[in-house]
């Protein structure tokens, strides 16, 4: 039995030892048949390369219009916003029948934008309110009546301390101080509202209707710039254009200093509800453009008080040349773009004797926006937020003279100027907001 055993044994390992003999690489490979050629391995596919994904901007334009003629200063203008995701050029001629929404019987044109929102104190006048615009509706989202202060339509300034904290600012009792309001922009809640420690001069009987109202967050400081006139719907102007320095968190006045200059802030009335007259630079530079009486008329200047002063800076005038500056608009780095009016050919609203400028606020230079070689023409309306400017880039309407109204965008990196989109004839540019899209 043992010796069975181990005949048995003694084959498994022949078996064995055989089959790794077979496996050997010295083995000779078999001769490929000469009829079937050996084909070669399969390519492995790459993966496919997977398309990259549009990136779509995260706000759209808001398009403001007239009929009949241009709005702002209180015009009885029919007024429609129509929203878009683009203004390039590669769209059909933008019409406002059955797309746009009419609103001047509910908003102002003056009015304040920040995000997706829009806030006014709208046409009823007694309360401030919040509105989203979507799908060319206009749907109130907060609202607030007045409890001490009372404000009127479109005369008012504002600035913004925090992304939830508006300040609002006009003058009140008739004129005779300046009272402002600080809300709480989500619920529109009012947070505290006063006075502001300002008197009036001797020889002075009221503020001007609003005055300008900026905030600078580098030295957390709001600037109020203002000035005091005689009474009535003409008074005359008696104080230089003032300061006044404020402490955003009780709202006292830290100084109230008069300009070097006996000048006067533009768009005195209105705020920056329909157009922009300051900025800050990246440096933290404060600019607000601002106007002079001479014997040859108003002469305009772009002034700055420099970071960590607040005083402006008698030795810096940006802006010298012809023409008024009716708004201005920061681009970055040392530009902005401006609106200005060339008051030989015409000072009215509907006059074509507005154009474009770029102003370098470093070298205090300026040029006239161009494209294809030629400055752009001159266009009319005076009251508007016409420009914007975003992802480097601005976006200005032109309302020339026997042409459709058309929006230029200017590549502030490059200096160049493209056509963008065309409106259909009969609409008057107001204002190109950019609103940014609902999450």
């Amino acid at each position: 039995m043992k010796k069975f055993r181990f005949a048995i044994r003694a084959l498994m390992a022949l078996t064995v030892a055989v089959g790794l003999a077979a496996c050997s690489d010295d083995d000779p490979k078999p001769t490929p048949d000469p009829e079937k050629p050996e084909q070669p391995a399969p390519d492995t596919p790459d993966d496919p390369e997977e398309p990259t994904p549009e990136v779509k901007p995260d706000y759209h334009f808001d398009l403001w219009v007239a009929l009949d003629r241009h709005g702002g200063m209180g015009r009885d203008v029919q007024t429609l916003v129509r929203s878009l995701e683009s203004l390039d050029a590669d769209q059909p001629e933008i019409t406002f029948q059955g797309e746009g929404t009419e609103v001047n019987s509910i908003l102002s044109l003056e009015t304040i934008l920040k995000g997706a929102y829009y806030y006014q104190v709208p046409v009823s006048g007694d309360r401030f309110s919040k509105y989203i615009i979507q799908d060319n509706k206009v749907t109130p989202v907060a609202e607030r009546v007045f409890k001490t202060n009372t404000y009127a339509t479109r005369k008012y300034t504002h600035a913004w301390t925090d992304d939830n904290t508006l300040v609002i600012m006009a003058s009140g009792n008739g004129g005779e101080n300046v009272v402002w309001t600080k809300l709480n922009s989500d619920d529109m809640s009012i947070i505290s509202e006063g006075t502001l420690d300002i008197p009036l001069v001797e020889g002075a009987e009221i503020f001007t209707t609003s005055g300008i109202l900026t905030y600078r967050a580098s030295d957390n400081k709001l600037f109020y710039f203002y000035y005091q006139k005689t009474g009535g719907s003409r008074g005359k102007r008696v104080t230089p254009m003032m300061t006044a320095v404020i402490n955003p968190e009780t709202m006292a006045v830290e100084s109230n200093n008069a300009c070097f200059l006996d000048c006067e802030m533009v768009g005195t009335a209105y705020g920056e509800l329909l157009q922009t007259i300051t900025f800050i630079d990246g440096n933290n530079n404060l600019y607000l453009a601002c106007v002079t009486d001479e014997e040859d008329g108003e002469h305009s200047h772009l002034l700055k008080i420099p970071a960590n002063s607040t005083e402006f800076d008698a030795d810096y005038d940006g802006y010298t040349a012809g023409g008024k500056l009716i708004s201005v608009l920061y681009m970055g780095g040392d530009e902005a773009i401006a609106y200005v009016r060339n008051d030989e050919l015409g000072t009215g609203i509907d006059d074509f004797s507005h154009y474009y400028i770029t102003i370098n606020v470093a070298d205090r230079t300026y040029a006239p926006v161009k494209f294809d070689g030629k400055n752009l023409a001159y266009s009319s309306g005076r009251f508007s937020s016409r420009m914007a400017f975003v992802d480097g880039k601005a976006y200005i309407g032109v309302d020339a003279e026997n042409a459709n109204p058309v929006i230029y965008i200017y590549d502030s990196e490059t200096a160049t100027t493209t056509k963008g989109a065309e409106m259909a004839p009969g609409y008057y540019f107001e204002q190109i907001r950019v609103v940014k899209n609902l999450e």
